[in-house]
C-alpha cells in the first residue's frame, strides 16, 4: 500500500479534476441504483393493465405526498406512471452516459499527466546520476523501466483508476438499492464477499511477484535488443546473427513464460467469483421463494432484488480484476522507485559557490582515486600537479596508467577518494556543478553526436547561439568545407551517433561544438587516435585553433602530436613518473623515451 499511496501522491496537484471525476462516477453509480428501483414499478405498475394509471414512488414515501408534489411541480401529462418511468429511465441513462464520459476523461487526464510527471522525475533523476551509476546499470534495463514499467503504472493509475471508481460506485449504489428492498436478503448475499476478498488479496500478492519477474524478463529482452542494434557492425563482422537470434529467442521465451504465469494467476479471480456467486443466487432464490409465498415480498420486488444482485457481481468481478492490475502497476512502481530512491554519490554542497572565470588554473593535491568495484587497487596515488591558466599539459603513459581517470576528476564525473582537485583555489566539491561544467569542454576519443542536424549538434552546448556564431565555430574547426557539401548543409540529419559522417568529420563537428561553448578549460582525450593521416592533419589544425587562450589537458596516444605542449606529464601505475618538455624527457632515457621509441619502431615497421 505504501507504493500505491506514493503513486497517488503524483495526482495531488490535480485534485480538483480528480474530485470532479469522483463526483461524475458517483452519479454513474447512482444512476445504476435508480434503474434497479424502477424495476418493481415496471413489473407491478407499467406492465400490469389492472393497475390504475397513477403516480408511484421509487422509495417508501406515502403516495399522497408524491401526488401532491407532482401536481404542484409537473404538468398533467407526467402524472401517470408510464410517463414517470419512461422519463426516469431516460434521465438515468443520459446522466450515466454523460457523467461516465466526463469522469472517464478527467480521471485519464489526471492519470496520464501524473504519470508524465513521474516519468520526467525518473528521467531527470537518472540523468543527474554520477558516472558510477551508469557503470553499474545496464542501459537496456534503465530504458525498460522508464518506458515499459511506467507504461504499466499508467494503465493502473489512469485507465484502471477510472474503471475502479465506476465499478466501486456502481457496486455501492446497487448494494444500497438491495438493502432498501430487503436488508435481510442483502446481508445473506454479502456473506460470500469476505471469502472472495481474502482469496483476491492472496492472488494479488502472487500477481505482484509474477509481474515483477515478467518485467525483469522484459528488461532483459530490451537489453539484448539495445546491445544488438547498437553493435550491429560487430554482430555482422563476426557472423553472429544466429547467436544473437537464439539469445533473443531464449529471452522472449522467458518473457512469455513470465506473462503466462501472470495470466494464470489473474484468470483465477473470475471463476472463483462465478462459483461463489452461483451458490449465493441459488440460496437467495430458495429464500426469495419463501418470501413471495408468505407475501413478505412481491414477485416484482424480488425480481428487482435478483437483478440487482446479478448486476452487483459484474462490478465485483471488475474490481477484483482491477485489484490484480493495480498489483501489476505496484510491482512496476517498485523498480521505478528504486531509481528515485537511489542516493547520488556526487552531492552538491549547500553552500557551493559559482565559478565565474578560471584565472589561476587547476591544481591536483595528493589526489588518490579508487573505483568502487576495486577499492583495494587505486587507479591514482598521490598525484601532485599544477596546470597554470593558459598552459597546455599533455598526459602520456601506457594503457591503465590513470590518464582518463585523472582528467575526469576535473569536471567532477567522479569524486576523489583522497586529496583534492582545485580550480582557482576552490575545491571542485565546493563549486556548483553547473558552473563547474560550464567552464570545461571535452573532446573525447569516441565522439558522440546526436541523431539531429549538423547545426543542432554544434549548438548543443549553446542552444540559443546565433547562426553566425555556429558558422564561425564550424569554420575555425575546418568543418564548414564538408558541411556545405552535405545534401542540406547545416540542416542535414547525420544519423545515430553521427554515423553518416566519417571519423574525421565527426571529430571536427565535436571540436566546433567545443569552440562554440568557449569554455576556459579544455580536455582532449586522445582526440586523433583513430584517424587516418589526412583526417588527423585536419583535426590537429582544428585542435590548434581550439587550444588558443585555454587551459588544456591533453591525453595523447600518438606522442608526435604533443611535442609542442608546455609540459608533458608521464603517468605510470597511477603515479607521476616524469615531467618535462619533449626534449628534456627524451634526454632522460626514461619511460617517455621508451614509449616514443616503441611508437617510432612500430611506425617504421608499418612503413617497411
Amino acid at each position: 500500500m505504501k507504493d500505491l499511496y506514493r503513486l497517488l501522491r503524483y495526482a495531488r496537484p490535480y485534485w480538483l479534476a480528480l474530485l470532479a471525476s469522483v463526483v461524475f462516477m458517483a452519479i454513474v453509480g447512482l444512476s445504476q441504483g435508480l434503474l434497479v428501483r424502477l424495476i418493481p414499478l415496471i413489473f407491478e405498475r407499467v406492465l400490469n393493465p389492472n393497475t390504475p394509471d397513477t403516480p408511484a414512488l421509487l422509495f417508501s414515501v406515502p403516495l399522497t405526498h408524491t401526488q401532491l408534489y407532482l401536481n404542484d411541480v409537473f404538468p398533467p401529462f407526467v402524472h401517470n406512471i408510464w410517463t414517470m418511468v419512461a422519463l426516469g429511465i431516460l434521465a438515468c441513462f443520459i446522466a450515466k452516459g454523460v457523467c461516465d464520459y466526463l469522469g472517464n476523461y478527467l480521471i485519464n487526464w489526471v492519470g496520464t499527466t501524473a504519470i508524465m510527471d513521474l516519468r520526467q522525475e525518473v528521467f531527470d533523476r537518472v540523468l543527474r546520476q554520477d558516472a558510477s551509476f551508469f557503470e553499474d546499470q545496464n542501459t537496456g534495463r534503465i530504458m525498460s523501466s522508464i518506458m515499459n514499467d511506467i507504461d504499466r503504472i499508467q494503465v493502473s493509475v489512469s485507465t484502471m483508476l477510472a474503471d475502479w471508481l465506476r465499478q466501486m460506485f456502481t457496486a455501492l449504489f446497487l448494494l444500497l438499492a438491495m438493502i432498501s428492498i430487503n436488508w435481510k436478503l442483502s446481508l445473506i448475499s454479502l456473506l460470500v464477499f469476505p471469502v472472495v476478498a481474502v482469496l483476491t488479496m492472496r492472488l494479488g500478492r502472487r500477481i505482484r511477484r509474477t509481474t515483477r519477474h515478467a518485467q525483469d524478463m522484459a528488461a532483459g529482452l530490451t537489453q539484448i535488443l539495445q546491445e544488438t542494434l547498437t553493435g550491429h557492425e560487430v554482430v555482422k563482422s563476426f557472423g553472429a546473427e544466429d547467436y544473437e537470434s537464439k539469445r533473443f529467442r531464449v529471452a522472449s521465451q522467458r518473457l512469455r513464460a513470465g506473462n503466462l504465469r501472470y495470466v494464470a494467476h489473474q484468470a483465477l479471480a473470475s471463476p472463483i467469483i462465478e462459483i461463489f456467486g452461483a451458490l449465493t443466487i441459488i440460496l437467495l432464490l430458495w429464500l426469495g421463494r419463501e418470501e413471495v409465498k408468505t407475501a413478505a415480498m412481491t414477485a416484482g420486488t424480488f425480481t428487482a432484488f435478483g437483478m440487482a444482485l446479478v448486476m452487483l457481481y459484474e462490478p465485483i468481478k471488475r474490481l477484483t480484476n482491477i485489484h490484480n492490475i493495480f498489483q501489476q502497476g505496484v510491482g512496476a512502481a517498485m523498480k521505478v522507485f528504486e531509481y528515485l530512491d537511489r542516493s547520488q554519490d556526487l552531492v552538491e554542497a549547500p553552500d557551493a559557490i559559482r565559478l565565474a572565470k578560471v584565472e589561476t588554473g587547476i591544481r591536483f593535491e595528493k589526489v588518490g582515486f579508487c573505483y568502487p568495484l576495486t577499492p583495494e587497487r587505486c587507479v591514482l596515488n598521490g598525484i601532485d600537479l599544477e596546470v597554470k591558466a593558459g598552459e597546455v599539459v599533455a598526459l602520456v603513459g601506457s594503457s591503465g596508467a590513470g590518464k582518463t581517470t585523472l582528467v575526469n576528476l576535473v569536471p567532477r564525473f567522479y569524486d576523489v577518494t583522497a586529496g583534492a582537485v582545485r580550480i582557482d583555489g576552490h575545491d571542485v566539491r565546493a563549486i556548483r556543478l553547473d558552473s563547474l561544467r560550464e567552464n570545461v569542454s571535452l573532446v573525447a576519443q569516441d565522439t558522440f553526436l546526436f541523431n539531429d542536424t549538423v547545426f543542432d549538434n554544434i549548438a548543443y552546448g549553446r542552444p540559443d547561439a546565433r547562426e553566425e556564431d555556429v558558422f564561425a565555430a564550424a569554420r575555425t574547426a575546418l568543418a564548414d568545407e564538408f558541411i556545405e557539401r552535405l545534401p542540406e548543409g547545416y540542416q542535414t540529419l547525420i544519423g545515430e551517433r553521427g554515423l553518416k559522417l566519417s571519423g574525421g568529420q565527426r571529430q571536427r563537428i565535436s571540436i566546433a561544438r567545443a569552440l562554440l561553448k568557449d569554455a576556459p578549460i579544455l580536455i582532449l582525450d586522445e582526440a586523433t587516435s583513430h584517424l587516418d593521416t589526412e583526417s588527423e592533419r585536419l583535426v590537429q589544425q582544428a585542435l590548434t585553433a581550439l587550444m588558443k587562450r585555454r587551459t588544456v589537458l591533453v591525453i595523447a596516444h600518438r606522442l608526435s602530436t604533443i611535442r609542442q605542449a608546455d609540459r608533458i606529464v608521464v603517468l605510470d601505475r597511477g603515479e607521476i613518473a616524469e615531467t618535462g618538455k619533449h626534449e628534456e624527457l627524451m634526454a632522460r632515457r626514461g619511460i617517455y623515451r621508451r614509449l616514443h621509441e616503441m611508437q617510432h619502431a612500430d611506425s617504421g615497421a608499418a612503413v617497411g
